[in-house]
C-alpha cells in the first residue's frame, strides 16, 4: 500500500500535480493507514477532503486498469480523470467550471520555442492558502497560454514563488519546450537560482530541485523583472486565489 499510494512515481506525480503533496509532506509515510489518518485529520475543508479521496480512488482505479486490462495512462490523462471524479463528487455543474482550453500549444506539437518567455508570480492569503499564475508568451509577447495553480495551507511568499516557478518549469517541459526564459519579480530567489545557491535552510529542498532543473536544461534561464513588467502573471495568480476552493486543481484558460 505504501508503494502504491505514496512512493510509486505515478502516485507521487498525482499527489504533486493536485497540490496536495505539500499539504502532507511532513506526515509519516512508513505506513499508509497512519498517513491517511493524519492527512484526513489535517484536512478540515470539505473540498480538500474530497480531493484526497478522489486522488486515492484514481490511483486505485488506474492500478487495476494497468494490471487487469493492460491499459497505460500518462499523468495528464490521470489528472483529467481526477478532476472529472472530483467535480462529479462535489456536484459542480459543468457550465460553472472555470477551466477552458486555448488550443494554441498542445503537447507533442512542434513549436519554435527559441525565444519563448514564461512569466510567473505567486499570491498568498495569510493563514489560508496560496496560488500562482504562469503565462507563456511568444517572442512578440503575445500570450499563448495561461495556467493557474493552488497550494493549500501554504502562505509563505518565498515558498509560494518557488513552487510556482517549479510548476512553470514542469509545465513547459510537458509541452516539449527546451528554450524558455522564465521571468518573475521575486528577486531574492532569482539571485539564488542564478548563483546556484541552495543553502537556504528554509527554501533549500525546493530551491535545490529548481537549480537541478536549470542544470539539466541549458536552454532554460531565469531573470528578474519588476512588478510592472509582470502584471499579467500577477493578475492570473490573483484570479486563481479568488477561485479557491471551488477550483481546487490546476486549470488552463485563455488570458
Amino acid at each position: 500500500m505504501e508503494h502504491m499510494f505514496l512512493y510509486c512515481p505515478v502516485a507521487r506525480a498525482l499527489w504533486d500535480c493536485s497540490g496536495l503533496y505539500y499539504l502532507g509532506e511532513a506526515l509519516p509515510r512508513h505506513t499508509f493507514p497512519l498517513f491517511l489518518k493524519r492527512m484526513l485529520a489535517l484536512v478540515q475543508d470539505p473540498s480538500l477532503f474530497m480531493a484526497v479521496v478522489a486522488i486515492l480512488w484514481r490511483i486505485w482505479r488506474s492500478r487495476n486498469w494497468v494490471i487487469f486490462e493492460g491499459k497505460q495512462f500518462g499523468i495528464p490523462a490521470l489528472m483529467r480523470q481526477f478532476h472529472q471524479q472530483y467535480e462529479e463528487w462535489v456536484g459542480l455543474p459543468v457550465d460553472q467550471q472555470p477551466r477552458m482550453s486555448c488550443q494554441v500549444v498542445q503537447p507533442g506539437t512542434h513549436v519554435d520555442d527559441s525565444r519563448l518567455v514564461c512569466m510567473w508570480d505567486g499570491a498568498t492569503r495569510r493563514g489560508s492558502h496560496s496560488a500562482g499564475g504562469m503565462v507563456l508568451c511568444d517572442p512578440g509577447r503575445s500570450i499563448l497560454r495561461v495556467k493557474g495553480v493552488h497550494f493549500a495551507q501554504i502562505d509563505e511568499p518565498l515558498v509560494v514563488e518557488l513552487l510556482v516557478l517549479r510548476e512553470a518549469i514542469v509545465w513547459c517541459l510537458e509541452y516539449g519546450l527546451s528554450e524558455v526564459r522564465f521571468e518573475g519579480d521575486a528577486e531574492v530567489i532569482i539571485d539564488k537560482i542564478n548563483q546556484a545557491d541552495s543553502r537556504d535552510s528554509h527554501l533549500g529542498a525546493i530551491l535545490k530541485e529548481i537549480c537541478q532543473y536549470f542544470d539539466a536544461h541549458p536552454g532554460f534561464s531565469v531573470r528578474f523583472v519588476g512588478r510592472g513588467n509582470n502584471r499579467v502573471a500577477h493578475s492570473v495568480a490573483r484570479k486563481a486565489l479568488s477561485l479557491y476552493p471551488n477550483t481546487y486543481r490546476l486549470f488552463d484558460f485563455r488570458a
